[in-house]
């Protein structure tokens, strides 16, 4: 995952991470990746791994979906906001390709020391790792925050202290639905990528413009995340079948439409982010 988000950094595209809900968005994720030609992050959120079974289970399910698909295009299984270095480690663990330790609620010097125990041990199995700093605002899986900008500092710090693979700075991009107009930070967007020279991460993409995301990217923006957007396509999706369907109770012909509302909806985040026909 590593080399892939490198690739997309020098050639100014992002790879998409889409969040994992349960089989049916693996499905969408995976076939909408595969017609686009598009490598593709699926991200479990560390709040939900016990829904979605533990860590080995989710891993597997994923890779073994795949198989049953015919996936031929590059994908990577990504833990999102690991809320603890044990978390981190059982990801690895498990065979996670990428980590990612959310150390932004801590004192800084702790975010890098816990910070540095992940990369230490994902490095040893060569898995990517991740940080962030400051803090991405919303709520996502239970986790809300206010919004605490970055500081250039405070990420050349992390970056030099621990040798994480990709930055996430928190520059105004919120989890959930924004209020109002997102006010992303760009100058100081800009002054990091040249500075640092290295994958950054953009969380809470769901509801930014096609501007601002080409804008990020070409502030070294290598990994967006998307979760938001598609939930509310595919829920708004469920409720028109039942509701045009009141009597309707089979699961399977409830259900196959979403999974291709799903799909549809990733092809245009792929397409957004520029890695169409890049896998």
């Amino acid at each position: 995952m590593k080399e892939a988000l490198t690739k997309a950094y020098k050639e100014h595209y992002a790879v998409p991470q889409i969040n994992v809900n349960g089989l049916i968005w693996i499905e969408g994720i995976l076939l909408a990746a595969e017609k686009k030609n598009s490598p593709i992050i699926l991200g479990t959120t560390d709040k939900i791994i016990d829904f979605l079974g533990g860590y080995e289970f989710i891993n597997q399910l994923i890779h073994l979906k795949a198989k049953s698909l015919n996936i031929t295009i590059p994908y990577y299984v990504h833990l999102d906001h690991g809320s603890s270095v044990e978390s981190c480690y059982k990801a690895i663990d498990a065979g996670y390709d990428s980590v990612m330790y959310d150390g932004s609620q801590l004192p800084l010097a702790e975010n890098i020391l816990n910070t540095n125990k992940v990369v230490k041990y994902a490095h040893e199995s060569g898995i990517n790792t991740e940080g962030e700093i400051g803090a991405i605002g919303g709520n996502e899986d239970g986790m809300e925050h206010q919004i605490a900008y970055a500081s250039i500092d405070d990420c050349l710090e992390i970056v030099s202290q621990t040798h994480i693979d990709s930055l996430a700075p928190a520059l105004g991009s919120v989890h959930g639905k924004y209020k109002g107009e997102p006010q992303l930070g760009f100058e100081v967007m800009q002054e990091l990528n040249e500075r640092l020279q290295m994958p950054l991460v953009l969380h809470g993409a769901s509801g930014l413009s096609d501007n601002d995301l080409k804008r990020a990217i070409q502030y070294g923006h290598s990994k967006i995340n998307f979760n938001t957007e598609i939930n509310i396509e595919w829920s708004g999706k469920m409720r028109t079948i039942l509701n045009e369907n009141p009597e309707l109770f089979n699961p399977k012909t409830i259900i196959s439409p979403t999974i291709t509302t799903i799909q549809s909806t990733v092809e245009n985040i792929i397409d957004k982010c520029g890695s169409t026909n890049k896998a």
